[in-house]
C-alpha cells in the first residue's frame, strides 16, 4: 500500500496560518476595565481611607528620559542653593556678628542657629547633587537588548542561590517572595527560605502557620512541575530531531501559548486580597504571560516572513521555557544546629548559610543539640549544600520582576563591572496603597530610589538589603571568623549596627570593591501600612549610621594612602547617607524648641531652600503622586522626628556601651500594629509647643517665627488625624497605660514532688525537615 507524501512547505505554510490565526483569536492576557472589576469583586472587603491610592499598576520599569528643561533646572537648583546661602552668611551673620549685640547670649544663639542651618542645608544640598545624577544615568542609560542576553546565556551558565530570611512572615507573603525568584529566567537557580522561628519553641497558634512554611518549597517545586515536564519533553524532542524545520518552530510557539495559558490560568487562581497581591498576579504571572504571548506571534510572523531559525536558535527558545520554571526550592533553619549562631538578627540568619555553602556536613547528636559537622564526603553526608556563583538576598516581603537576574548578572559579567561586588535596583513601592501613610511613605520610598541611582552616579552607593546580587566571591574578602563555643562562626555580612547592608557597603569598598545601582525599576518591597510598625522600621534605619562613620574616615585614609583618594562628593554623599538622619533630627528639634532671635532670620533662608522643594515637588509628580504631597511630607516628618531622635541615641548608647542594639524586625501582619506611647505623646507636644510659640511671637510681633510655628502646629495636627488616627492614638495610649497598671505576680517555686505531680504532658518537638525538601542545597 503506498501513501502520497504531502509537500512539507506547504504543511508547513498551512500549519502557521493556523497557528497565527489561533494566537490572534486566543484568549488575551487580562487588562483594562473588566480585569479591574473582577479584582475588585475578589477581594475581600476591607476599607480603604480617604486620601488613600486607587490605582495599582506600577511605574515603568524604565525611566523616562529626562528632559533637557529637567536636566538644567537640576543644574540651576544646585547653584542657586549655594549662592542664597552665601549670601545669608555674609548679610546677615557676618553682619550681625560685627554690628550685633555682643554679649554671650546672642553670639551663642549665632553660632548654634548657623551650624543647624548649615547642616540643613547641606543635606538639601546632597539631594540636588544626587538627584542631578540620577538625571544623567537615566538620559544615558540604553537597555540591553533580550536578544543579547539569549545569546549570552546560551553560552554563560552561571549558578545563583537566592537567599530569603525570614521569621514570624506570612505564608502568603513568603510564597509570593518565593515564587516570584523561582520564576526568573536562570538555568542554575536555588531558591533557600532561611527560616528564623525557632522549631523547638513553637506557640500552638502558630504551629500551623510554621507547618505551612515548610511545606512552601516542595508546593512551588509541583506546581511548576506541569510546565517544567512540558518543556522539557518539547526541548528533548527538538534537539534530538534530525532536521528541524519550521513545523518544530510552531510547536515551540505553541509551546509558548501553553506556558502562557498556564501562568494566566494560575494568576486567576490567585487570592487577591490586597494591593500586593494584585501586583503580583499581574506584573509576576499575567506580564510572563503576555512576554511569551508575544514571543510565540514574533516566531509564527517570522515563519511567515520566510525567515529560517537556526539550530542554535531554537535551542535558545528551548531552553528559556525550560529556565522559566526549574528552580529548585528549598528551606534551612539555622536554630536546629548548636553549631551555628545563636544572634537575632538578619545578617546572622545570612551568615549562617552562606558560610555552608560549598561544603557536605553529617549531624552529630550530641546532650546540647545536633552539631553539623564535616563530612569526607558527598556520599556520607547528611547535609550537601551547594555553592554558587552569585548569591541574591531577597526580603521575605520583596517581589521581582521577571529579568531580574539575568539582566544584573549579564552586567557583572561586563568587562568594566569586574570590580563591582554588588549590584541592585533600589526597591521601589507597591501602588494602590489602601492607607494615607502606606501612600505617604511608598512616596519616600520612590524618591529614595531615585537618590539611589545618583549616589552611583558619584561612587557613592550603599547597599541596600531588600535585594541584591552579590558575587560570592567579594563576601570571602570581607569575611570575620571568630570561635564561639568551640565553633568558627564566620560573618560576611556585618551585624555590629542594625543596619548591616551600610556598613557592609564600607567593608566591600575597603577591599576594594564597588557597587553599583541598576538604572531601572524591577524590585519592589512592602510599606508599612501603619504608623506602628513604621516607627520600627525608621527607627531601626536611624540607628547605627553614627557607629559606621569610622569606617568612612578610616575608607578615606586608605585611598589617600594608596594613591587614589575619594572625590569630594563621593566622601560628601556618605557622609550624609550615614549622619544626615541624626543632625537633622537634632537641628529640626533646636528649630522647633529654641526661641532663637528674630534678627537671625531672614528670607535668603528660605530662598536658599526653595529648590530642594520644588525638586522634590518635581520628583513626586514624575513618580505619579502629587506636588502638594512635599507639604504632607513635611508633616510626616514632624511625626518621625521622636522615631529618629530615638535611634541616634542608641547609637550613641551603643558608642558608649559597646553593647549591640537588639535587631527589631519591621511587623509584617494583615492587622494594626500599636504605636509606643513616646511617639504618640511627642507629636502631640510639638503641636502644643508650637501653638505656645506661635501665641508668643504673635504677642511678641515676631511674625516671621510665629508663621513658622503656626505651620508646624498645623501640619503636625493633621499628620496625627491622617496618618495615626485619633481612635488608633487613644486606642494605644489606652493599652500603654493599661500594661504600665499591669503588675506581674511572681510564681513561687513549687517542691519537686508538686512540679512532677502536676507537669504537663511532654510538648512534642518540631520535626527536622526533609533534606529533599530543603536541606540538601
Amino acid at each position: 500500500m503506498c501513501f502520497a507524501r504531502a509537500d512539507p512547505l506547504k504543511t508547513d505554510r498551512r500549519a502557521i496560518r493556523k497557528t497565527i490565526i489561533r494566537f490572534a483569536m486566543s484568549k488575551p492576557t487580562h487588562q483594562g476595565e473588566d480585569r479591574k472589576k473582577r479584582i475588585h469583586h475578589k477581594m475581600s472587603p476591607r476599607k480603604r481611607q480617604w486620601g488613600a491610592e486607587k490605582r495599582t499598576d506600577p511605574l515603568s520599569h524604565l525611566h523616562e528620559t529626562p528632559s533637557d528643561f529637567a536636566v538644567t533646572y537640576s543644574r540651576i537648583a544646585i547653584v542657586i542653593s549655594i549662592v542664597f546661602w552665601l549670601m545669608y552668611l555674609t548679610s546677615v551673620i557676618i553682619r550681625q556678628m560685627i554690628d550685633g549685640p555682643k554679649d554671650y547670649n546672642f553670639t551663642a544663639q549665632t553660632i548654634g542657629y548657623t551650624a543647624v542651618m548649615f547642616f540643613l542645608t547641606l543635606s538639601a544640598l546632597v539631594y540636588l547633587i544626587t538627584r542631578q545624577g540620577s538625571l544623567q544615568r537615566f538620559k544615558k542609560h540604553i537597555r540591553t537588548p533580550r536578544r543579547v542576553l539569549e545569546e549570552f546565556f546560551s553560552s554563560n551558565q552561571p549558578s545563583i542561590t537566592v537567599l530569603i530570611p525570614s521569621y514570624n512572615e506570612e505564608v502568603s507573603v513568603i510564597r509570593k517572595t518565593m515564587l516570584s525568584a523561582a520564576l526568573q529566567e536562570f538555568s542554575n537557580i536555588r531558591v533557600v527560605l532561611l527560616l528564623d522561628d525557632d522549631p523547638f519553641k513553637v506557640k500552638p497558634e502558630d504551629r500551623e502557620r510554621i507547618d505551612k512554611t515548610h511545606a512552601l518549597p516542595a508546593e512551588i517545586e509541583t506546581l511548576l512541575s506541569e510546565p517544567l515536564s512540558r518543556a522539557q519533553a518539547l526541548r528533548a524532542e527538538i534537539l534530538n530531531a534530525e532536521r528541524k524545520g519550521g513545523e518544530h518552530v510552531l510547536k515551540i510557539a505553541a509551546a509558548y501559548h501553553s506556558a502562557a495559558e498556564w501562568l494566566e490560568a494560575t494568576a486567576e487562581k490567585e487570592i487577591i486580597e490586597d494591593h500586593v497581591d494584585i501586583f503580583f498576579a499581574d506584573q509576576v504571572l499575567r506580564s510572563l504571560a503576555g512576554d511569551l504571548r508575544a514571543a510565540a506571534q514574533d516566531m509564527t510572523a517570522a515563519l511567515q516572513r520566510g525567515v529560517e531559525f537556526s539550530n542554535e536558535r531554537l535551542e535558545q527558545l528551548c531552553n528559556r521555557l525550560v529556565w522559566i520554571f526549574n528552580a529548585k526550592l528549598g528551606f534551612f533553619e539555622r536554630k536546629r544546629y548548636i553549631s551555628l549562631s545563636r544572634e537575632k538578627n538578619k545578617a546572622m540568619n545570612l551568615n549562617s548559610y552562606i558560610g555552608l555553602m560549598g561544603g557536605a556536613y553529617r549531624k552529630l547528636e550530641t546532650e546540647d543539640g545536633t552539631v553539623l559537622m564535616p563530612a569526607e564526603d558527598e556520599a556520607s553526608a547528611d547535609l550537601v549544600v551547594k555553592d554558587s556563583d552569585f548569591i541574591l538576598t531577597l526580603d521575605a516581603d520583596s517581589i521581582l520582576l521577571r529579568e531580574y537576574c539575568q539582566r544584573l548578572v549579564y552586567f557583572l559579567y561586563q568587562p568594566d563591572a569586574a570590580d563591582v561586588a554588588v549590584v541592585q535596583t533600589p526597591y521601589s513601592s507597591f501602588r494602590g496603597a489602601s492607607t494615607r501613610l502606606e501612600r505617604l511613605a511608598g512616596a519616600t520610598t520612590d524618591i529614595q530610589h531615585i537618590i539611589h541611582q545618583g549616589m552611583t552616579h558619584y561612587g557613592a552607593t550603599f547597599w541596600v538589603g531588600a535585594n541584591a546580587v552579590i558575587r560570592k566571591r567579594a563576601l570571602e574578602d570581607i569575611v570575620e571568623r571568630e570561635f564561639i563555643g568551640g565553633f568558627e562562626i564566620k560573618r560576611y555580612v556585618q551585624d555590629h549596627t542594625v543596619i548591616e547592608d551600610t556598613e557592609s557597603s564600607v567593608d566591600l569598598a575597603l577591599h576594594g570593591w564597588r557597587l553599583m545601582n541598576y538604572p531601572e525599576r524591577l524590585s519592589y518591597s512592602a510599606t508599612p501600612p501603619d504608623f506602628g510598625s513604621l516607627a520600627v522600621q525608621r527607627e531601626r534605619w536611624a540607628n547605627g549610621g553614627l557607629l559606621i562613620f569610622p569606617k568612612l574616615l578610616k575608607l578615606r585614609r586608605e585611598r589617600k594612602h594608596a594613591g587614589r583618594p575619594l572625590h569630594m562628593l563621593e566622601f560628601l554623599i556618605r557622609m550624609c547617607y550615614m549622619t544626615s538622619i541624626a543632625w537633622s533630627s537634632v537641628g529640626l528639634l533646636f528649630i522647633l524648641a529654641y526661641p532663637y532671635d528674630g534678627r537671625l532670620l531672614s528670607p535668603l533662608v528660605l530662598l536658599a531652600a526653595a529648590p530642594y522643594f520644588i525638586a522634590m515637588a518635581m520628583d513626586l509628580k514624575a513618580c505619579r503622586y502629587r506636588y502638594s504631597d512635599i507639604f504632607l511630607i513635611y508633616g510626616f516628618n514632624l511625626l518621625l522626628l521622636p522615631v529618629n531622635l530615638v535611634g541616634t541615641f542608641k547609637s550613641l548608647q551603643q558608642a558608649v556601651t559597646t553593647k549591640k542594639i537588639p535587631f527589631a524586625r519591621t511587623p509584617k501582619v494583615k492587622n494594626r500594629t500599636a504605636t509606643a506611647w513616646q511617639y504618640l505623646l511627642a507629636p502631640l507636644f510639638i503641636v502644643g509647643f508650637s501653638l505656645f510659640t506661635m501665641w508668643r511671637n504673635i504677642e511678641g510681633e515676631n511674625w516671621g517665627n510665629a508663621a513658622f510655628a503656626g505651620f508646624n502646629a498645623f501640619t503636625a495636627s493633621w499628620a496625627i488625624v491622617a496618618y495615626i488616627g485619633i481612635k488608633n492614638m487613644i486606642v494605644d495610649l489606652w493599652l500603654a497605660y493599661r500594661d504600665w497598671l499591669y503588675v506581674e505576680v511572681p510564681v513561687k517555686k513549687a517542691s519537686k514532688k508538686k512540679r512532677k505531680a502536676s507537669a504537663p504532658e511532654p510538648v512534642e518537638l518540631a520535626p527536622e525537615p526533609i533534606v529533599m525538601a530543603g536541606q540538601n542545597n
